[in-house]
Order: structure tokens, then C-alpha cells, then sequence
């Protein structure tokens, strides 16, 4: 079951508060019902366990599920300060309760991204965990008549040593009631990492055994009765409306039940989906021309970019400064400088986007792969014209998120066609509305410039992103509080390298076009630019890449750690065979500390990159589920190589060129090379890892094609064979 609804609790519910972190525990079973039912869409739980009398442990996942693995590594921690049996264990999708089970790391919203689903929930959850064993034990002491000193648990039951009585937790759950006052519980009740019996140990996954069988419930596999379905003729350019409408080829197909435009486009509504297509496509639209993203052309764009690049004096937004950078550049033996541009890349998420909404009334309930409550929660009140509270979220399965899972575009159109045909509606995007309408990562121009003393050290490092605002579009309050900083648009400029004078500063570009988060968004861009700097620097010194970043890095040991352990993996001092080079990047985004090496080769007559093999070390301090953090790393890895190599969305009069796979193409399996990881496990706290594997990909590929052209430098995404051509003929 992915996503569940329960229902009131009983009387042995409580909410009980650690500080400021709120915990529910209820012994009982739920009473639940999925969504795709639909007859009772309340929305009421209030709990994270749950402890049924025949020893079943049900635990709530915060965070949706979509491939990265928290739905397992989440409910392990609320495990672990339980003391639960996993083999008794049975996790379900959190409903849409943002005071329960809200993520501290995004203001308490129910959001997945960022690779923050772990990081964020860590304490809160083992907290949760070990308060209910506390509560179990308090139960336990009265049925055994002991002190509760006295007890002690192994997984699933309670031990009374003296005694050498036990109980089950379904034995006490049966008559537990709540302790008054409640013990209190801190982050010194919860066990020591030598204690651990999930937290560091691979468990199988929870959600692979429903995507293996077909149980798993997606939002496209919404159904609900008297559900009709649309289709959007969308607007070609973002910000242009429908001018005119000749629907009259499309009311005579059959089925059809109405033509009505929405913010982004026309949808014809219609009692199957292939109906709605077909009268899509009959649809005769003149849209407007007024839109600002009708000058948008990217190519073009990238000399304007530059120039406000390269314009130190130019207004922008320190993200960083430390010490003099520009005095310490201006007074240098030698200034390395490059400009870089990184081209727009697509989701491309294996279920295209859908969304299926009820209204009745002031009420609403959307079901949608989503990765964010609140955004959904707004989305429906603003196309209901009702309020947020009175919108009711549907958590299923994902089939692919990479943060376009956030935006709210077709939950709108589907909330406003349910208010207005009266009817369920189902919305499902064809892949080239998932493609042509996508929000797609930042188009971003970047320059960098370090200054060398005459010893080919580093006096001064600075760095300019010119590119549009994630943040700006997104959460607007955010970004004016923060002062037009943009922390996922402009990430990654910041370093743990030991310069002694570093500036980062970002140029909000708005040229009409608005962008998304795509995974691990401004990381991987700015590391690519930051890590080709790195060699390129090393090479002005005349040193080996490994040895200045050591250097560099001689002072953060988790570094130096990644580093050293990369460089065994692929045998860096090994020469390799003719034709063939290693390149190596590092990246400290998400407070993850990632190396990687690729082993390339290139052929000079098609401009052709091939990768053979990539090896990378990761430290996300404590390790939850080992395995899966390899997982996601390789994951990561792929797409940030179509990204680095194949992938971009060129756009043209603010008209996207492509549209499908055929004119936008990625990687297929053939193309992937072996992907070695080995994870370091550290005792810190559990940091990102959905996108840690992103950044470190391209630099990788540069670096590595530089060594074999003796220095030709490759600074655009994605290094597609024209763009190698034209660097090794040297324009």
C-alpha cells in the first residue's frame, strides 16, 4: 500500500513532545483504507507506530518513496530506537500531516528533495522510536509487577533478566495505556552506533517487492468512479495565452465532453484518455505573442551571460567572500581564467506527469506522484478557490521525481477541470508535454578566475554564476529574505579547498524563462567549472591533479579520505593504455563528501567521448542502508553522464526543439560503463545522497580529456562531439 489514509484513533492515542520535536505513538491497529478507494478521503492519522496485539509493528515513511530508498531507511531508525523485530515490521506512506511528519530540515513541510529525506528525519524519527520503548517498557514493568529498571528488550519483546520472564510487544500492547506524566525521552536515551542492528546494516527494501508484483500504486494508476479524462494542448512558449480556439474538429470526436482553456494551455475533457488525445490533437489554437520567453534563445543568450560574467563590477550577490579576492587576483604573478556555460537539461521521469483531483464543495483531494505537500496542498485551493487546509494530498509511489515532482503545474489543471465539470478528473501529460513543458535545470554561464603567486600557488579565487532563479520562481518569500541569494540555483561555488581569499557571487538572470530543480540543480554545473579549474590550475603549477587537491585539502581528513581511497580504486599512478586517460573530481555539495574517477578515451575524427569505467568514494557521514547509498550513487552517476554528455532542451525564439526521445535522446544501458562505488561510513550525521553523485561526473570526463589532448579544455554541458571538435580545432 502506497499511500494510506487512517482513520480516528483510540483512546490509548497520545501526542508526546522531546523538546521541540513532536511525537505521536499510538498502540492499536490502524483502521485505513488507500486512496484509490476513495470513499472516506479524510486524511486523519496521527501517529508513527503502531503495535498491533499479534506483535505487528507498523511505522510511518515520511518522505514519498520514488527509487531513493528512504521508505526503508527511514522507518529503520524509527526500528532501531524501538527495538522492533524487523521481520514484524510493515511500512506505510505517511498521510499529508505536515504537524506530524514534517521534515525539521524544510521548515516542517512534507518535502522530498534535496537529498533530505534521511538528514532531515534522522532524529526525529529514533526519537519517536525510542520513546515508544520507553512506553513499552513502562507497560511491561506494571504486567511483570518489576521496576522498570530492570527491563531490557531484544527485538520485539521485552526481557526481565532476574526473572528471565519475557513479553512480546503485541502481549503489551493489548493493554497498554498512556504513562502519566510520560517519560521523558532526549537525544541521550537513543542507543550508541555499537548497538545498532539496522542503522548501518542492509535490509531489503520495503517498496521493491509491490513494483515487482504490480501492487505498487503510482499516481497514474488513479481510478476513481465517474472519473473523466483530459489532455492539454499546451502553450508552445511559457507565458503565452490561447487567442483564439477552434474546437470545432474536436467536439465531433467521440467522447468529448469539453474544450476549456487553463493557465498553461487548452484541455479538452473526455470520458477516456484516448478520446482526450484524440481531441487534443484536432485542436486549431492561436496563441499570443506577447510573451517576454519569446526572446529566449539560448544560444544567443550565452554571450550576454558572459559579458555580465565577466563584469566584476557588475551588481550581484555575494554567496560567499572570504578574505580579498579581487586585490589578491588583481596583485597575482599569473591570473587562469575560463568562462563556462551549462545547457538546459529535462527530467525525462518515467512516468510522465499526472494528476487526478475530486472537488466537492470547498473540498479537494488530489492524487499525484508528488514531492511536495504544500506545493499540492496550494496548487488545489488556488485552482478550487478554496484553502489550503482544505485540500487533501494523495502520497503514492513516484515514478521518477529528481525535484520536477515539487512543481504544481498539473495538479492546477486538474483541480481547476474537477471544479469545473463537476467530476474527477484524471490529467496525464504525453511525454512530449513532459518534455516541452518541463522546468527544466538552469541555463547557466559561469566564470572563474584564480591568482597564482609566482610558486603556482593559490592567492585568490573568485567565481560568478549568471543564470535564473530557482528560488526567485519557487518560494519567493525565501528568496527575498535571503537577499536574492539563490541556494540551489547558485550552489556549489563554495568549497572546503584551503584558498586563502575566495568570492562566489550570483547574477540572477531573467530573461523571461522559468527554471526547476533538477537533481542536485546548481552542483552540477558550478563543481564542473570548479574542478576543471582545479586541473587546470595543477597544471599550471606542474603538479599531479591528486597531490594539489590533497593539498588543498590537507586541513578536512573526510576529504583526504574520498580522495585517497577514489585514487586506490582506480590505481591513479597506473599508466593506462595508449588512447585511454583517468580524470579526477571532487565535490563537498550537500555536506557529502564525494571523488570520483573516469577512465576515458576519445576519438579526435568524430568528437566522440567514450567512458569506460568510473570509480567514486562517498562519505555521507552515518551510512543507514549501505547498499542503497551505492545504489544511488551509480543512479546519480548515469544521469549526471547524460547530462555531461548528450543531454540539453535548446530553445529558440522561447520554443523548445525538442520534444521526445528521438530529438532528445539519453543514455541507454549500453552506454553506461561499470560503476565502482565504495562507501565510507563515518560517525557524523547521515548527510545527502540522492544527487552526491551528480556533481563529480563531468569534471571527471573533462579532466580526463584534457590529459589526452595535451591541455584542450572542455568547458560546456554537455560535451557533445561538435563542442569537442570545435575545442580540439581550437576554437
Amino acid at each position: 500500500m502506497s499511500t494510506i489514509r487512517a482513520t480516528a484513533l483510540s483512546r490509548r492515542s497520545f501526542l508526546v513532545s522531546s523538546g521541540a520535536v513532536g511525537i505521536a505513538v499510538t498502540f492499536g491497529g490502524f483502521e485505513s483504507m488507500t486512496a484509490e478507494a476513495a470513499t472516506n478521503p479524510a486524511f486523519k492519522a496521527n501517529s508513527w507506530i503502531s503495535i498491533d496485539g499479534d506483535g505487528t509493528v507498523t511505522l510511518m515513511s515520511p518522505a514519498v518513496e520514488m527509487g531513493q530508498g528512504s521508505m526503508t531507511a527511514v522507518p529503520a531508525c524509527i526500528a532501531e530506537d524501538l527495538d522492533a523485530d524487523w521481520s514484524k515490521v510493515r511500512v506505510i506512506t505517511a498521510p499529508d500531516n505536515e504537524a506530524l511528519y514534517g521534515n525539521p530540515k524544510f521548515f516542517g513541510h512534507m518535502v522530498t528533495v534535496g537529498s533530505r529525506a534521511v538528514t532531515g528525519y534522522y532524529q526525529k524519527v529514533r526519537l519517536a522510536g525510542a520513546q515508544a520503548r520507553r512506553i513499552i517498557l513502562v507497560n511491561a514493568a506494571e504486567m511483570l509487577n518489576v521496576p522498570v529498571g530492570e527491563l531490557s528488550t531484544e527485538p520485539g519483546v521485552v526481557v526481565h533478566a532476574k526473572s528471565g520472564r519475557k513479553l512480546g510487544y503485541g502481549e503489551v500492547a493489548k493493554t497498554a495505556t498512556v504513562p502519566n506524566p510520560l517519560p521523558k525521552v532526549t537525544t541521550a536515551d537513543l542507543k550508541p552506533q555499537s548497538q545498532f542492528r539496522y542503522i548501518g546494516k542492509d535490509l531489503p527494501r520495503v517498496d521493491i517487492p509491490l513494483k515487482v508484483n504490480g501492487k505498487a500504486k503510482y499516481g497514474l494508476d488513479t481510478e476513481l468512479p465517474d472519473m473523466v479524462y483530459a489532455s492539454v494542448l499546451h502553450t508552445p512558449v511559457q507565458g503565452e495565452k490561447p487567442v483564439k480556439i477552434d474546437d470545432s474538429a474536436t467536439k465531433k470526436i467521440k467522447g468529448v465532453i469539453a474544450v476549456m482553456p487553463v493557465p498553461t494551455g487548452v484541455a479538452v475533457v473526455a470520458e477516456t484518455l484516448e478520446a482526450s488525445m484524440k481531441g487534443k490533437e484536432a485542436l486549431n489554437v492561436t496563441w499570443s505573442q506577447t510573451s517576454k520567453a519569446r526572446h529566449y534563445d539560448n544560444e544567443k543568450l550565452a554571450g550576454e551571460y558572459r559579458k555580465v560574467a565577466a563584469d566584476w563590477g557588475h551588481a550581484s550577490v555575494d554567496m560567499l567572500k572570504k578574505g580579498d579576492a579581487d586585490g589578491a587576483i588583481g596583485k597575482a604573478s599569473k591570473v587562469v581564467a575560463a568562462d563556462f556555460v551549462a545547457h538546459h537539461v529535462a527530467h525525462c521521469c518515467m512516468e510522465p506527469m499526472n494528476a487526478t483531483a475530486r472537488v466537492a464543495g470547498d473540498e479537494v483531494w488530489l492524487w499525484t506522484s508528488n514531492q511536495s505537500v504544500i506545493d499540492m496542498k496550494l496548487a488545489g485551493a488556488h485552482g478550487a478557490g478554496t484553502k489550503p487546509d482544505k485540500v487533501h494530498v494523495g502520497r503514492p509511489f513516484l515514478g521518477g521525481g529528481f525535484g520536477r515532482r515539487t512543481d504544481w503545474d498539473v495538479a492546477l489543471e486538474a483541480t481547476m477541470l474537477a471544479k469545473k465539470i463537476g467530476n474527477p478528473v484524471k490529467v496525464v501529460w504525453s511525454r512530449e508535454d513532459d518534455i516541452t513543458q518541463d522546468m527544466w535545470r538552469p541555463f547557466a554561464v559561469q566564470r572563474i578566475e584564480v591568482g597564482l603567486d609566482d610558486k603556482g600557488d593559490i592567492v585568490g579565487w573568485r567565481h560568478r554564476i549568471v543564470a535564473a532563479s530557482y528560488m526567485a520562481r519557487a518560494i519567493p518569500p525565501l528568496f527575498k529574505k535571503i537577499g536574492g541569494k539563490d541556494p540551489v540555483s547558485a550552489v556549489g561555488g563554495e568549497f572546503r579547498y584551503g584558498v586563502p581569499a575566495h568570492r562566489v557571487d550570483y547574477v540572477r538572470a531573467q530573461s523571461g524563462f522559468e527554471v526547476g530543480a533538477w537533481r542536485g540543480v546548481g552542483a552540477g554545473y558550478t563543481k564542473f567549472a570548479v574542478e576543471t579549474m582545479v586541473d587546470e590550475v595543477a597544471a599550471a603549477k606542474g603538479v599531479d591533479p591528486l597531490d594539489l587537491r590533497m593539498a588543498l585539502l590537507a586541513k578536512h581528513p573526510r576529504s583526504l579520505a574520498v580522495l585517497k581511497t577514489v585514487a586506490e580504486m582506480a590505481d591513479w599512478k597506473k599508466k593506462r593504455p595508449e588512447g585511454r586517460a583517468l580524470g579526477l573530481a571532487y565535490s563537498d555539495a550537500l555536506e557529502t563528501y564525494t571523488a570520483a574517477v573516469a577512465e576515458v578515451s576519445l576519438d579526435p575524427k568524430s568528437g566522440k567521448i567514450s567512458v569506460h569505467h568510473i570509480w567514486a568514494a562517498v562519505d555521507p557521514g552515518l551510512v543507514v542502508q549501505p547498499k542503497n547509498v551505492a545504489i544511488q550513487m551509480e543512479g546519480a552517476m548515469t544521469m549526471g553522464l547524460g547530462a555531461a554528455l548528450i543531454e540539453q532542451i535548446t530553445l529558440e525564439k522561447g520554443e523548445p526543439q525538442q520534444s521526445n526521445f528521438d530529438s532528445y535522446p539519453v543514455l541507454r544501458m549500453a552506454d553506461i560503463p561499470p560503476i565502482d562505488v565504495k562507501v565510507i561510513s563515518t560517525e557524523n550525521e547521515p548527510t545527502g545522497i540522492g544527487e552526491a553523485g551528480v556533481p563529480v561526473v563531468a569534471p571527471a570526463i573533462a579532466n580526463a580529456v584534457a590529459r589526452l589532448t595535451g591541455g584542450k579544455r572542455l568547458r560546456q554541458l554537455p560535451m557533445s562531439p561538435e563542442r569537442v571538435k570545435s575545442t580540439l580545432g581550437g576554437a
